[in-house]
């Protein structure tokens, strides 16, 4: 059954639900600029009540422990240019911990790799299929299918192909990607090798992937509510979530939001990373979203 994912106000360990098999949900609030649902108790699967709403199910079965974890490969995609950054704190402890777990981690830091953003003809190495009016979609489409993309871009879709999650980091620009991420969205998943004309979002490409947004905002959770100056927001996460990623078949995991963090203390940060932390211990149990407009945008 899928929920809409729903902000509840609460204090720091305030119990503010309960669930089957007395399963306990915890609202943590972080100066009221972030926050983080924990789950304890049962490993069972449950839905959490209507006026609950959690940001991420846990499948039904026990945990799986680390040597089970050791055949899986996660690609992060890390957009933010300074290492020493909350971000780069983020990815350094999804690296850490899920290579602690066994699983095979691979990061693409674009800004070290100075990754080109922009699609251009440039990202055809042979012969156009039209080179008169130049049409990027259908040049990349046929460009993949005859082998003729440039070697950057197939680097990034072989590192796809071979990920069984995909972790996306960076911080939130004008309620979308960095343009160097979005310029990688653009360029690695082209049609052909991430969708076509039958095989898009249920039947997208990509549909035994998962895939997660962990990204950190400028703004405060409450301006991020549906009564904020900012709107709800689930409304930024439909066009990267459901029109990128689950275009192209992703099952999408719930989001990892750090609120503001530049105006959080240290001590609020620190939670921050450890909540990212705890989480991740038990990521290959979370159930996917449900994908569709009603999680996003209410009934």
């Amino acid at each position: 059954m899928c929920e809409p994912f729903r902000r509840l106000p609460g204090r720091a360990g305030q119990r503010v639900g309960k669930a089957p098999s007395d399963t306990q949900y915890y609202l943590l609030g972080f100066a009221n600029t972030s926050w983080v649902f924990r789950l304890l108790g049962s490993p069972k699967r449950v839905t959490a009540p209507e006026s609950l709403g959690l940001p991420h199910q846990i499948r039904g079965k026990k945990n799986q422990s680390s040597s089970g974890m050791a055949g899986k490969k996660v690609l992060i995609v890390y957009a933010h240019q300074e290492p020493k950054s909350f971000n780069g704190s983020l990815k350094k402890v999804a690296v850490d911990e899920l290579s602690q777990q066994g699983c095979t981690v691979t990061v693409s830091d674009l800004y070290a790799m100075n990754f080109e953003p922009r699609a251009t003809r440039k990202d055809i190495t042979g012969d156009l299929s039209n080179p008169e009016v130049f049409s990027y979609g259908v040049e990349a489409y046929e460009a993949y299918k005859k082998n003729c993309l440039t070697s950057d871009i197939t680097e990034e879709q072989k590192k796809v192909q071979e990920a069984d999650l995909v972790i996306f980091q960076f911080p939130l620009y004008c309620f979308s990607v960095p343009a160097i991420l979005k310029g990688w969205m653009d360029r690695v998943l082209c049609q052909g090798f991430a969708f076509d004309i039958t095989g898009f979002y249920d039947s997208g490409f990509f549909k035994d992937k998962l895939a997660l947004l962990s990204l950190t905002t400028g703004g405060t959770a409450e301006m991020y509510s549906k009564a904020g100056v900012s709107g709800d927001f689930r409304y930024f996460l439909w066009p990267l979530q459901h029109g990128a990623l689950h275009f192209c078949g992703f099952k999408i995991l719930a989001p990892q939001i750090s609120f503001a963090p530049e105006f959080s203390s240290e001590e609020e940060r620190k939670a921050m990373v450890a909540s990212w932390a705890q989480r991740l211990k038990s990521i290959w149990e979370e159930e996917p979203i449900c994908c569709t407009p009603p999680w996003y945008f209410g009934e």
